[in-house]
């Protein structure tokens, strides 16, 4: 019973990490328009939050070990609701760029905190279920701000509703810190015993980053997040300038993609009682593969809907499963560090790559986005075959 409820809980606070995630894109038309700031200025703000993101990555590791995942999840919780009730009530651009530091840090600190620990106390079915609820909230997120904005027209209100919903939910985390003590009590004999039986577990004092085949695994995440960023960014420009479909079939396409993430994940979570981790990955970077292949047809605009939802499908398993292969590979002693810079590098890839993939489509053409959603993939797969040697799976 105790374990019902806390997954309950886990799953609801993915949810709330997904729901601001899209409200700046949604949002910002009407803000700008108020504050009479440029299109890019909504630039600065987003670059913000991914900086206070990989800080509390990077430092997500001691904070675990010195707090607890309970108490990480609660305090992030409690200040990305604070942070988007200051969005609601802000005067001006700048307080915007100033909250969304915190904003950052908390989404990262609560990513990081329940990865860790759906890695360490749960089956590999849990955790694709746990991003596939990510994926839910991504997506409720804009819905919501929609709708409130058609009854309304209030970004404000939009904003301060979302903050609501996260301090609800910071409440209902903080009622429940006695329930993430009786799970670790609950699981502590097992912890122990499937520890011991780990030989080859890196000892403590080594650092994480030292570890073999760690390096690897930081490069998969960073590689896969740029390409999977990439497609939300690009792909609706790529649709309209090369395949000539509307603004309009462009937008549903690239909604095809993330019900292709989100929905993948919900079927990784069965597959995954019948396959490992480094297999489902495997398959799933094949299947993009494949999706990223039928990029390059140009016959028919189909065969690039069909390629969207491929390449989705396709991405599905390979971040929950590798983060959830990370205690078996590197160790339990390290896994919070590990998963830590895990975080990080996939928010680095964020930040770096799909801004300098426009930057390069700009100096050149669309053709070059397939090719670096193809070359990422391959990448991908170069590394976790790598990887899978040197940790010997």
């Amino acid at each position: 019973m105790v374990t019902m409820v806390l997954l309950m809980i886990i799953y609801l606070a993915f949810i709330s990490l997904g729901l601001p995630d899209a409200l700046l894109g949604v949002t910002w038309p009407l803000i700008r328009t108020e504050w009479q700031m440029s299109l890019d200025a909504a630039g600065l703000i987003s670059i913000v939050v991914t900086v206070g993101t990989i800080i509390s990555s990077l430092l997500s590791g001691k904070l675990i070990k010195r707090f607890g995942e309970g108490k990480i999840t609660f305090f992030s919780g409690l200040m990305t609701g604070v942070a988007l009730l200051g969005y609601a009530i802000a005067p001006s651009y700048i307080w915007f760029v100033m909250l969304a530091l915190p904003l950052g840090f908390g989404a990262g600190s609560v990513d990081t905190a329940l990865n860790h620990y759906v890695a360490l106390h749960f089956k590999a079915h849990h955790m694709n279920w746990l991003h596939s609820f990510w994926g839910v909230g991504a997506t409720a997120g804009p819905v919501l701000m929609a709708m409130i904005l058609t009854r309304t027209g209030s970004w404000r209100t939009g904003y301060q509703t979302v903050a609501f919903i996260q301090l609800a939910l910071a409440a209902i985390l903080f009622i429940s810190l006695p329930l993430w003590k009786k799970h670790d009590a609950l699981t502590q004999e097992k912890e122990t015993t499937t520890a011991s039986a780990s030989a080859s577990a890196p000892s403590i004092k080594t650092h994480a980053l030292k570890i073999k085949g760690v390096p690897y695994a930081l490069l998969v995440f960073l590689f896969y997040c740029a390409a999977e960023y990439a497609m939300g960014l690009w792909g609706s420009s790529y649709l309209v300038q090369t395949k000539g479909v509307s603004l309009e079939t462009a937008a549903r396409w690239v909604a095809f993609y993330y019900a292709g993430i989100t929905v993948g994940r919900v079927l990784s979570g069965f597959i995954s009682f019948k396959l490992s981790n480094t297999l489902m990955i495997t398959l799933g970077l094949l299947i993009a593969l494949l999706g990223g292949g039928l990029l390059f047809i140009e016959s028919s605009a189909m065969f690039t809907m069909i390629a969207f939802v491929l390449i989705g499908l396709g991405f599905a398993p390979v971040f929950p499963s590798m983060t959830h292969e990370t205690p078996r590979r590197f160790g339990k002693e390290q896994t919070q560090h590990i998963i830590g810079y895990q975080m990080a590098s996939a928010y680095i890839g964020i930040a770096v790559f799909p801004p300098l993939l426009g930057f390069v489509i700009e100096k050149t053409s669309m053709a070059v986005f397939p090719v670096f959603i193809v070359s990422c993939i391959l990448i991908q797969l170069i590394l976790t075959m790598r990887l899978n040697k040197v940790t010997q799976i």
